[in-house]
This record gives C-alpha cells, structure tokens and sequence, in this order.
C-alpha cells in the first residue's frame, strides 16, 4: 500500500514495520506535488506506455491522498513477474497475462478457516504463493503459505509459515518458506521436507539478497530491543548455511536490507554496511536513510534531508545524487530511473532520471493511482526485472456517502506501464532533432 509520511497512516505504517518487522526504517511514502507533465510539442518527455488496463472485480473505493483505488474491505496485494500481475484479497487470487492482460485465471481459496484473508502475494517461475493469515480461536492468528499453479491457479500445496515470513524463493519443483524457527525447502511434488535449518524458538528478521538469505540472531527475535550479534546466510538452492559474526559485538540497528554482496543495518545515528562474506564493516552513513535498492543496478538509494543519493553498497561511492522528486513522492527505482504518482482525479505516474535530474516520461490520467508494496521486498507493483509496474486506477467514481467514507469506485482497473516502452520513447525523444 501506499501512506503519507506526516500523517496518522504513515505513523501507523512505520510502526508496524517497527514492530513487526524489525526493521527501523521502510521506503517513505508521501503527499506528491506535479512534477510536470508534458503538455505541448516542445516538452522534453513524452506520455510513457500504458500497456493495458482491465477491470477489477470486487469492491472497491476512491481514497483522497496518497492511498488512491483501494478494496473497500481489507486490504489488496499484488505482485509481477514470471510472465505474470497477480491480485489477491479477501481469499480470491487473479492472475493476468503481463504481456497484454488478459485473465488467465481466478483462484479461490476455499477449505481454510471462515475469516482467512490474503496477505501477500508472490510470482516465482511456475508458481504463485499466497500468504493467508488464519484467524485463531483467540485474537492471535496463523499463516499459512498456499503455492499454486502459474499456469492454471489449481492449488498445490500449503505450507506453515510465520506470520512475517512465507515463500522466500520457489518454482515448480520446490518453495523454500521462512518460518516461526525454522527457513525450510519443500518439494512441491510431494510436500516433503528437502533441507531445513533452525532459525532460533522466536521468529527473526531477514531479508533476502540474490539467491541468498540472511536471517538475524537476536534475542527475543525481531519483536525484542536485543542487538543482532550474528547472521545466518542461507543459500536457498542448496540449503548451505555460514553463521557471520561482526568483529564487533553486534552489528549497528536492525536489519534493513541486502544488496550485491552486502547487508545494510540503521539506527538513529545512520546507515551501516557490512560484508555477507565475513561481517567486516566496509562503510557507516551519519544521518543516512534507507529509501529504495535499485535491484537492477544494484544501487543503494539513501535520503539525508532532502537528497535522494545512490550509492555502490560496496565502496559507497556516490553514483548519482539528486533532489527527490516530487516531494518524496517515490515508490521504487529500477535502471536509474525513480518511479512516482501523482495523486487524485487526475493522477499520473513519472519517471525521472536520477542521473540527468529531470522527468523523462510521463502516462497520461490515471484517476487515484495505487501503488502495491510488499514489506518484505518481494512482490508489489514492481516487475523485479524492472520492466514493468502495475496499478489500480478508478475510472468512474461513485456518489459519495458518509463524510467519513470514501465514495466507491464503480470501475476498478488494474493497469500495466511498461517501462521499458517508457524508455524507447525516451531514447526517440533524446535522439530527435530539434
């Protein structure tokens, strides 16, 4: 989901991260001001490509401010990549062709306790893992991780799964599920367990980097104020696990993210970067926040007051730097090229090129854009390739009730931006002659 830093919802956003996480720090999510748009032959950016829209069944609302086209009960998820967009929410699961929309299939999960409900949604090559929490007969609850069938939504398999954790990397044969205690590889064909390594009696805070996984040992686990005095890397093919230690104590904060070889720790006094090899510290950033990792680059993207830097997470040389746009209205950046929304009736998206610090492609309306975003860093809008991102959008706007309910939305539609159509147009544009 998408929250207003500043606001009762992002304060409730960054302490559920907080607290359920245990990572201080999340990508910030604000009130964006236009950056722009192209509105005349001379403009430097052209409209980026809309690549397709369908409608959303379900109901839906219109929201004011930064949450925009959202289910009206609950909350949606959705995830890209492998081919596919996938929406869930409440216990339906759609799944749409990325290329050009069309419904491939609707799953509903059925045989599970009345009150389950989507809680993320994740596309592996072959598979789609669903993340259900499972009401208990007190106010606690369960999740279960469902895998099912890219090609045809028939279900597959469930899996325990801790609350905050669920599918970390899978395909046809095999999904590998972070746990209350344990990170666990099960065969798809069977259900048998393949390998399994102990995580600890609490659940712990991880994050997963390439084929690796780092999981933290902390006592009382990501729920706890304990420092973190060791990592766990687990490589998620094989199961091959190394223990890395810091040459200090413990390492600075709560694990915040991992990127080309290196794992990222914040605290009040800044970022930290240590090595996933041998826990070496290789670089400290005073006053540093952690926005956003370009996965395709892999570049590291921190904001001190009003600068948006990359960095290489190795050295910490700086690669670009710039002003965030849009007041901070930045949900993700892939190639270099930091993804935004404008909000309201007549929001768009835009991309802005961190290096040449401007805006070089922008979609024409998308009324009450929404962005999807996955705490764990794996699924929401953004295709991992960096190709392509999903929306919802309202396409007409129903008589408003209450004051204090959001007018519904008579025509939800899921959208897909090719971004790399974005980028051709960009080069075309850059490559005319005046």
């Amino acid at each position: 989901m998408s929250f207003t830093r500043g606001s009762a919802v992002w304060t409730r956003r960054a302490l559920l991260a907080v607290v359920l996480v245990g990572a201080v720090l999340v990508p910030g999510r604000a009130a964006s001001t236009s950056v722009g748009r192209c509105r005349h032959s001379r403009c430097q950016h052209e409209l980026a490509a809309v690549q397709w829209s369908r409608q959303l069944p379900g109901s839906w609302a219109a929201q004011s401010g930064a949450l925009g086209t959202v289910i009206s009960q609950g909350q949606a998820y959705a995830a890209v990549g492998s081919g596919l967009a996938v929406v869930g929410f409440g216990a339906s699961v759609l799944a749409y062709r990325l290329s050009d929309g069309q419904p491939l299939w609707t799953a509903q999960l059925s045989g599970f306790p009345v009150g389950s409900t989507v809680v993320s949604v994740r596309a592996w090559p072959g598979v789609v893992t669903v993340g259900l929490a499972i009401p208990g007969a007190t106010t606690s609850s369960r999740r279960d991780e469902v895998v099912l069938s890219a090609a045809t939504g028939h279900h597959i398999r469930t899996y325990p799964a801790a609350t905050y954790g669920g599918a970390v990397w899978a395909d046809a044969a095999s999904t590998v599920i972070v746990g209350t205690s344990a990170v666990t590889s099960y065969s798809n064909n069977n259900g048998r367990v393949a390998w399994r390594r102990p995580t600890g009696r609490v659940a712990q805070a991880w994050r997963r980097d390439g084929d690796n996984l780092l999981v933290t040992e902390a006592t009382g686990g990501y729920l706890g104020s304990a420092p973190v005095t060791a990592l766990r890397s687990i490589d998620l093919r094989t199961g091959g696990q190394t223990i890395v230690r810091p040459a200090s104590r413990s390492f600075a904060g709560q694990l915040s993210g991992a990127v080309d070889g290196v794992v990222l720790f914040s605290d009040s006094a800044g970022l930290s970067a240590y090595s996933e090899g041998d826990g070496a510290l290789l670089w400290q950033r005073a006053g540093a926040v952690l926005e956003v990792v370009d996965a395709v680059r892999q570049v590291v993207y921190v904001v001190r007051g009003n600068a948006l830097t990359g960095l290489d997470p190795v050295t910490r040389a700086v690669i670009t730097r710039s002003a965030t746009p849009g007041a901070a209205a930045l949900y993700a950046v892939s190639n270099g090229v930091a993804v935004g929304l404008d909000q309201g009736a007549l929001g768009d998206a835009w991309g802005y090129d961190l290096a040449r610090k401007r805006v070089i492609w922008t979609t024409s309306a998308i009324p009450w854009p929404h962005f999807f975003v996955d705490l764990s860093g794996i699924g929401g809008s953004a295709d991992p390739a960096g190709r392509t991102i999903v929306l919802t959008s309202c396409a007409q706007v129903g008589a408003a009730g209450a004051s204090t309910t959001p007018p519904p939305c008579l025509r939800p539609r899921l959208v897909a931006i090719s971004l790399a159509q974005a980028a051709r147009q960009t080069i075309r544009t850059a490559t005319r002659k005046p």
